[in-house]
Formats: structure tokens, C-alpha cells, sequence
């Protein structure tokens, strides 16, 4: 039976070749980067007050693309992974808040099926009994485990839980977890609104830039942001599937949200560039567009955003 694979918009690939591994390789090896300025870790952390939030709408950053996201009651997770390795790297920075310090979780969005994005392991060791929100093509992915309780999404899918509003959008990326199943499920971005107060979070997900931002501008109205920012370098060979700081920047006005959030930095070294490096360009840009410092949220790891 032949697989659905699944494209970007306008059919963009990544295409690269061996030789462009072994050029990556090379380049790398040049470099020196300084590994020892970490992300730092918030000073004070409300984790008493997240197990006992059942009102509020609070974001907390676990670390890269995990986020704890409360709202209307509901604790929605974002892509868990707890992992201390990815690959052949150690994990950088420890997350912000330990795993088994977590609320009990109702809802868990996975954006794509790359390990630094989906880790088994993780969901293993939550606790509740969440309902599992994930792109088309990965459902057997989780019931082969034993999870049921598995929803599939393709883009523009919309569903609502508990009050609140889950919508899978599109990305500019691709996926593989194993040697024969690249494309074989799909990859995107989650917006979580609350139709009562007007609230909404848009969790990006893993994207290089791409005109989608724009047409999810046009059917969404956005209060926060969740902006990957990191492992672009080298440029050339990331650019299709992982957006650079710069380019973030352009994408969050596409998108015409309020609040900036930046992610996917600092937790492992997934490409060249360094957390420090991207928060850098990040400010860098938003210095020089003269962007409200304001709608710019950088938050150290365990940090919680409280949302009025």
C-alpha cells in the first residue's frame, strides 16, 4: 500500500543531499562557539500556584517548544519533551519545571513527529489523562502504545474542548522518525482560543518562513505569539524548515499579534547557532523595526506569563 506523504505550501521540499550533510559537517568543524552562556532559569517559579490554577490564563516555558498553557481551566501542553539527549547531544539547559511537578493534563498538541518535538518517553510520565491532539498520519503513532484518546488534524482542522477552541494550522517543514516514514504524517502550528474572553495563543510550532503566516492572519485574530527562533545556522542549509530571528520578527507582524514569545532556543543544539546568538539577532531586529519593547516576552525557563 503506498504512504501519503505530506507537502509545504507551493510543494517546497528539503531537498538536501549527502554532500550538503558532509559540507554541514565541514563547516561546523571550524566554527568555535561559545556553549557555556546558558538560558537562564526563572528565579522565582509559581509552580504551587499552576497546580492549583483552574481560573487564570497563564503560559509557562518548560524549555524549547514545551509550553504549559492554562486556560479556562484546562492545562494544555505543547509538544513534551523532557528528554536529556537528543541524538548524540546532551540536553543544555535542564527544563524549567520538572515533569513530575506538572498539574494533571488535559490536552496535549504535538506540532510534528520529530523527536525533539515528540518524545514518548515524556507523555509516558504525565500525569491525568490527557486527550492527544496531533497532525494527520500520526494516530497509530500513539495507539500502538495504548493511547486512545488520539485526535488527527490537518490543516485548517478546527475542534473545541472543554469550551476552548483547537485549531491546526499550517507550517513550512517536514518530519521522519524512523528510515522509511519521511512525510508519512504532517506538521503544523496549534491556535488555542477562548471564545467567551477573546483570548487566544498561536503555538508555531517548527517552520522556516513561508507565506502561510499571512493566510493565518487573515482567519485569525492573535493575542500571543509562541515564535521558534532558533537552529538556523548554517542558513543555507536550515532556511526551508527553520525560521531565523530575523525572519520571526517579519513573520509575528504578518501575523499582526500582540504579544511575541520566542522558543525553540537554548535546550539542545539541534544546528550551529547558539541560544544567546538568536536571542541576540532577536533584539538586534526589534531594536531596529523600533518595535515596542512591550509586545516582546522573553521568558526564562519556568518562567509564567499571567495573563489578565
Amino acid at each position: 500500500m503506498k504512504k501519503t506523504r505530506y507537502q509545504n505550501y507551493d510543494g517546497v521540499q528539503n531537498t538536501h543531499t549527502f554532500s550538503d550533510m558532509v559540507r554541514w559537517y565541514k563547516e561546523r568543524k571550524a566554527k568555535i562557539k561559545d556553549l557555556s552562556t546558558l538560558i537562564p532559569q526563572a528565579e522565582h517559579k509559581d509552580i504551587k500556584r499552576i497546580q492549583e490554577n483552574r481560573t487564570s490564563f497563564s503560559i509557562t516555558w518548560i524549555g524549547h517548544s514545551t509550553f504549559l498553557i492554562q486556560m479556562q481551566g484546562l492545562n494544555i501542553l505543547t509538544d513534551p519533551v523532557w528528554a536529556k539527549r537528543m541524538g548524540f547531544g546532551s540536553r543544555l539547559t535542564e527544563p524549567g519545571i520538572p515533569i513530575g511537578q506538572l498539574p494533571e493534563i488535559d490536552i496535549v498538541l504535538i506540532s510534528h513527529g520529530h523527536y525533539d518535538h515528540l518524545d514518548f518517553g515524556s507523555i509516558r510520565k504525565l500525569k491525568g489523562s490527557p486527550a492527544f491532539y496531533v497532525p494527520i498520519g500520526l494516530k497509530r503513532a500513539f495507539t500502538r502504545r495504548g493511547y486512545r484518546n488520539v485526535i488527527e488534524a490537518n490543516w485548517w482542522d478546527r475542534f473545541t474542548h472543554n469550551g476552548v477552541s483547537l485549531s491546526f494550522v499550517p507550517a513550512q517543514h517536514w518530519t521522519r522518525r524512523t528510515l522509511s516514514d519521511i512525510n508519512t504524517s504532517h506538521w503544523g502550528g496549534w491556535i488555542v482560543e477562548h471564545p467567551e474572553t477573546n483570548q487566544s495563543v498561536y503555538f508555531v510550532g517548527d517552520t522556516g518562513y513561508f507565506r502561510g503566516f499571512k493566510d493565518i492572519a487573515d482567519r485569525y485574530e492573535l493575542d500571543i505569539v509562541l515564535m521558534p527562533i532558533g537552529a538556523y545556522e548554517p542558513e543555507w542549509f536550515m532556511s526551508i524548515s527553520h525560521i531565523n530571528p530575523e525572519d520571526a520578527v517579519k513573520a509575528f507582524l504578518e501575523l499582526k499579534g500582540k504579544t511575541c514569545i520566542p522558543m525553540h532556543y537554548g535546550a539542545y543544539r539541534l544546528a550551529d547557532d547558539t541560544g544567546p546568538e538568536a536571542l541576540e539577532r532577536l533584539f538586534k531586529e526589534w531594536d531596529r523595526l523600533r518595535l515596542n519593547k512591550d509586545r516582546l516576552k522573553v521568558m526564562a525557563l519556568g518562567e509564567s506569563y499571567w495573563i489578565t
